[in-house]
């Protein structure tokens, strides 16, 4: 075996121990290869909470890395030779070791996998498999297939994998248990919010990092109570399985002013950062449930997002290609406005997520889908600006992930690849699951007129735009119906109504 040294990429959404670059290594001669750099810091202005969880973990999982006998070259980002990019980096390194090819696990964004394709020292980039399903898996149960829905793909996972199966059936003879957890908030959360933890020596140098260098991004730095090792984020889903799991299911939908985090786990971050796995967290919640702790529908549905969504979206991101993230198949032109940044709107439910988001980072699944992204989808936003603030503003967020939910599932930009109908609603709906609309400016209760609900008008206006490309969808045929019985007068006034408040918008008034 030679002697000379192959360097061994380990990026920011990769700390974990098992990863397929350092299992492909020797640790007797290989140098591993971590860098904090402008290019991945500023791609698009990520949220600072987010660039500081990831600069911090990384930082103690590359001593971690040191603990366990691995040589290890770490770039700070105000290091004097930072080269700001990734491949600079790797060049450099290679100057210093002499290493003549790089070790990479495949990177989840394409952006990124060409930019070390390109490098002119040799990269070999391996499969990741902190994943369940590998791409040629995905491909070939999407193969032949004429609609790729994740409830068939989800329940192959649960085959392979054993959870929650009795047999060759699934635990208490269904595989979905959705339709049970749609409730709205009950009159009290008996949780108390995700486990936080005191930024110690290695946050707070890093905190102050990030204050300096991108104090003009969106959204709130401090306080951080993130968790930024694996042990920590060990307590963390430790902590939700015990104390907030049992309500999980029945409540993941419902939305509250007064609080933020319900009954959700907040852990997807440490997730996809790769903290955690999968495998231990899905485990974790089915003990759960065999020790009597938690029902089968919270668990099931807890279940469903990591085995099912998650790795169903990232099998559409890589079966779709590069160009998924310009898709935009409904042709929807305005810009993003600028409430997505400051929250200055009278539509409460979008202020409030707005101010979640800058604050903390996080806003759980129906706020992304059905506030802001329903919005952005009544009012005709362009998806990829639409995409590029969800990219930039979450914690959890990576392209992989990121993508499909929103230029698929949340936009429908995709044509129905992701969804066979978009992800649309009036102001009822975030009625019934929120106290959003007790105190806002707008009444839902009224359909046209300035002081009604625009997502009342905007909904029917979208459904009359969009006519020839939806009325034939049977999933959709009984709101045609609806509009269709409308008199000619009222249908009118909604329309009317929504080419005032667009004209508002677009004028860039307060709305």
């Amino acid at each position: 075996m030679s002697d000379t040294p192959r360097l061994i990429l380990v990026l920011g959404d990769q700390l974990s121990p098992e990863l397929s670059a350092l299992a492909e290594a020797d640790k007797s001669r290989d140098v591993v290869v971590m860098a904090e750099v402008a290019d991945e810091a500023s791609y698009v202005p990520h949220h600072p909470k987010k660039i500081a969880f990831l600069f911090a973990a990384m930082r103690k999982f590359a001593a971690q890395l040191r603990e366990d006998g691995w040589q290890v070259r770490y770039t700070r980002l105000d290091d004097a030779g930072n080269t700001g990019s990734i491949p600079g980096e790797l060049l450099r390194r290679a100057e210093d070791t002499g290493a003549k090819e790089v070790l990479a696990t495949e990177p989840g964004e394409f952006r990124l996998i060409a930019a070390l394709e390109e490098c002119p020292i040799p990269v070999h980039q391996f499969p990741d498999t902190r994943f369940l399903a590998s791409h040629t898996e995905f491909e070939e149960w999407a193969e032949g297939r004429k609609d790729l829905r994740m409830e068939w793909f989800y329940r192959e996972m649960r085959r392979k994998t054993g959870l929650l199966m009795d047999g060759d059936k699934p635990e208490g003879g269904k595989w979905n248990y959705d339709h049970n957890n749609r409730k709205p908030a009950p009159d009290k959360i008996t949780f108390g919010g995700p486990m936080q933890f005191t930024p110690d020596d290695t946050v707070e140098e890093v905190l102050d990092l990030v204050e300096r260098r991108f104090d003009n991004n969106f959204g709130t730095l401090r306080p951080f109570w993130f968790a930024t090792d694996r042990g920590q984020a060990r307590q963390a889903l430790s902590h939700f399985i015990r104390n907030a799991l049992p309500d999980f299911g029945d409540y993941q939908d419902a939305m509250l002013v007064e609080n933020r985090f319900l009954y959700h786990s907040v852990i997807s971050m440490y997730l996809n950062a790769g903290l955690l796995t999968w495998q231990e967290i899905c485990e974790a919640a089915e003990d759960a449930y065999k020790n009597g702790d938690a029902p089968l529908n919270a668990v099931e549905g807890f279940i469903r997002q990591i085995i099912g969504w998650r790795e169903y979206m990232r099998g559409i991101h890589f079966r779709e290609g590069p160009d998924y993230t310009r898709r935009n198949w409904l042709n929807h032109q305005r810009k993003l406005p600028g409430f997505y940044w400051d929250a200055q709107t009278d539509m409460l439910c979008v202020a409030k997520a707005v101010e979640q988001t800058r604050d903390e980072a996080y806003a759980h699944h129906i706020q992304r889908l059905m506030v802001t992204g329903n919005f952005a989808l009544l009012a005709g936003i362009d998806p990829h600006e639409v995409h590029e603030w969800y990219l930039a503003v979450y914690a959890d967020a990576y392209e992989w992930v990121e993508a499909p939910n929103v230029i698929g599932m949340s936009q429908f930009a995709d044509g129905g690849i992701v969804g066979s109908k978009p992800y649309v609603s009036g102001g009822n709906y975030i009625n019934k699951m929120s106290n959003y609309c007790k105190g806002c400016a707008y009444d839902v209760a009224t359909k046209t007129g300035e002081k009604a609900c625009p997502f009342n008008y905007l909904f029917w206006a979208f459904l009359h735009r969009h006519r020839d490309r939806f009325g034939k969808n049977p999933r959709m045929a009984q709101m045609y119906r609806t509009w269709s019985r409308m008199s000619d007068e009222k249908r009118q006034a909604t329309l009317d109504s929504a080419e005032a408040f667009l004209d508002r918008m677009s004028r860039g008034d307060r709305i």
